[in-house]
């Protein structure tokens, strides 16, 4: 085998690997619009693809059409003269203007279509307003009188009708898998819709930069079976009648939570306590939900303390104040009763 043969070899076999490695994470991404779980990203998929093959077609045809040219017309030895130049040939022009308003046309037609496909909910809708903050997201379903933050929960199969606000600076909500971006603007509400044929966890975050921690502003759609979601509802209004019976440990960190030593209920919000604040996440729920920090920690005991202490550790730019002054056993008192609201 040549030095040549050899070093072909190689390169082939890097550019195979390569492209191997490349294509495998594009398959397990958690957040791809390539893996559609519900009507409207389905329609929006679809979409995508079609256009994207039309500019596949285009590309390999003008690329063809270079290449022909570029190989028929080399310069040859022994070749006398300039070639034949030609110009205001009409058929070409024709042919090059009605070839593009085609393919205008034809994509056109089903970018229309798609747009009021996914432009109205379906009847039946669950109607859950949400609100962003720098940085994390609020979440209320009207119908159910409830108010959570960061974990949308919502029953698979159903379609779900989305009222997107913001409080401060111009967000973007963005669950890939369910749908596409639709921004969250100050003083607007623009609606979206969003629904999952299946029961599962989709990730989601904002997609218009908004500050210092906007890679930090994330959130899950948890869809649940209809009855389980159910279930939810009722658990979830149970709640607002206030935390049930709690340790001592857990009481006096509710005592702590609710007292200017800890102050934390001058800015959040605990159903059937004195913490009413909307400053910052409603915790009634806390406890039960898989992550804290607007997606970016799991919700441990470890964790939560930490993000009490020092928040900006974790999401630079936080209004969040640090509690770091705190005596150890209060931050320990704090974290036992937040999870045990549940």
């Amino acid at each position: 085998m040549g030095k040549w043969t050899r070093r072909r070899n190689v390169r082939l076999g890097f550019a195979a690997l390569l492209a191997g490695t490349l294509l495998a994470g594009c398959s397990t991404l958690p957040q791809t619009p390539l893996d559609p779980k519900g009507p409207v990203a389905q329609t929006q998929t679809g979409l995508l693809l079609y256009t994207l093959y039309i500019a596949m077609a285009i590309g390999i045809s003008v690329t063809a059409a270079l290449l022909y040219v570029v190989v028929r017309f080399r310069d040859r030895p022994g070749q006398a003269g300039v070639p034949r130049q030609i110009r205001g040939n009409h058929v070409l022009e024709i042919i090059w203007t009605v070839i593009p308003i085609l393919i205008l046309v034809s994509v056109a037609f089903p970018t229309v279509e798609a747009a009021f496909a996914t432009a109205t909910p379906p009847d039946g809708a669950l109607t859950v307003r949400a609100t962003g903050y720098r940085w994390w997201f609020a979440f209320e379903y009207p119908e159910l009188g409830i108010v959570t933050a960061n974990e949308l929960r919502i029953p698979a199969g159903r379609p779900v009708r989305l009222e997107l606000t913001s409080n401060d600076v111009i967000h973007s909500f963005w669950v890939p898998k369910l749908a596409g971006k639709t921004d969250m603007i100050p003083g607007r509400v623009n609606i979206a819709w969003i629904q999952a044929d299946e029961p599962d966890t989709y990730l989601g975050q904002c997609a218009e930069f908004c500050g210092d921690s906007h890679a930090n502003m994330r959130f899950t759609v948890k869809a649940l079976p209809p009855d389980e979601f159910d279930q939810w509802v009722r658990d979830r209004q149970a709640l607002a009648q206030g935390p049930s019976e709690l340790s001592a440990m857990a009481a006096r960190g509710r005592d702590l939570f609710e007292s200017t030593t800890g102050n934390c209920w001058a800015c959040h919000t605990i159903d059937g306590t004195k913490a009413q604040g909307v400053v910052g996440p409603n915790l009634t729920d806390v406890g039960q939900r898989s992550t804290i920090a607007a997606g970016i920690l799991e919700n441990t005991y470890e964790n939560m303390k930490a993000w009490i202490k020092n928040p900006a550790d974790f999401k630079p730019g936080t209004t969040m104040p640090s509690h770091a002054r705190l005596p150890e056993q209060d931050l320990d008192a704090i974290v036992e009763y937040l999870q045990s609201l549940k």
